[in-house]
């Protein structure tokens, strides 16, 4: 039923508390990337950061204490791709065809484009937050964790060390864990982990009641993999003529160049619009993925 004139004249004082209290939810959810679930270490305004975590083993009837992830992030001339990747779940992707493509064709402007278009990794962990100086009240609390392969070599190399002096460690046991120190600097303009560290191996509390608390508090990691996380490959290909401008011409062939827009546009765009960004990328990785895609 439609309010009348006078109802919403006397109930205007209401209506502004009813909306102030929406504003607060949309700012709080923005402020903490849209999922509640996940912890993010802030940093100063010169880009440096630390904070204490303890990384979990894996939630209740999983397998693994971690979940990798591929997803795209680039700007055409047609706007933004934004998009997790089914190579993911071992599917075919539309920009993974794509940048094959790209490579495949010879032609080292291509290949350029192709890795600015590849797909990122990202891994997905329950921590507990053991000091977070900036925020702590998250102290003593579970969350999601998002990192990229940097974080992982530490987490790798604490089960694999490299000297026969160094004794692997389980980084996700709650007995025989240990502390991570994440120390973030600026290092030519992107965030930097080079100097984080594990502390010594301890149980992450003396008390198992409190152990099994914890481990009962922890997040699905499975859920990331679940066909609803991701668009058909359809969907993806639709958005992917949108973004890179394709018309209903004929298909490039291999050996054709594609002309790359506006470099100074996009290096601005880059800079200062862009949505999507990975702390530490592994170029490597991705470099060698598109080699395979080449060699098949």
């Amino acid at each position: 039923m439609a309010l009348d004139f006078a109802a919403l004249k006397k109930t205007r004082n209401t209506s502004l508390t009813n909306l102030v209290k929406e504003v607060e939810k949309v700012t709080t959810r923005e402020s903490k990337g849209g999922d509640d679930r996940f912890w993010k270490p802030e940093v100063d305004k010169s880009g440096n950061g630390y904070a204490v975590i303890r990384f979990l083993p894996a939630p209740q009837g999983e397998d693994l204490p971690w979940v990798k992830m591929y997803n795209h992030g680039f700007q055409g001339p047609g706007g933004w791709y934004i998009e997790n990747s089914l190579t993911t779940i071992n599917d075919k992707d539309p920009v993974s065809e794509h940048n094959s493509m790209l490579w495949n064709s010879g032609i080292e402007a291509n290949k350029e484009i192709a890795r600015k278009q590849k797909r990122r990794l990202q891994y997905y962990s329950n921590i507990l937050v053991v000091k977070d100086t900036a925020n702590p009240q998250n102290e003593g609390q579970v969350f999601l964790y998002q990192y990229g392969a940097k974080i992982f070599q530490k987490l790798q190399e604490a089960m694999q060390p490299q000297f026969e002096d160094e004794a692997p460690m389980n980084p996700f046991d709650f007995w025989e864990g240990a502390d991570f120190k994440l120390k973030i600097r600026n290092f030519e303009g992107y965030r930097n982990y080079d100097k984080s560290e594990f502390d010594s191996a301890s149980p992450i509390s003396d008390d198992d009641d409190d152990i099994e608390a914890i481990w009962n508090k922890q997040h699905s990691l499975a859920d990331f993999l679940k066909p609803s996380n991701f668009k058909s490959y359809g969907e993806l290909k639709a958005r992917l003529d949108k973004v890179l401008g394709v018309t209903d011409a004929a298909p490039m062939r291999e050996e054709q160049e594609v002309a790359p827009p506006p470099r100074q546009k996009v290096a601005k765009a880059a800079e200062e619009d862009a949505p999507w960004s990975s702390d530490d990328e592994d170029d490597e990785e991705s470099l060698s993925f598109f080699k395979s895609l080449a060699e098949d």
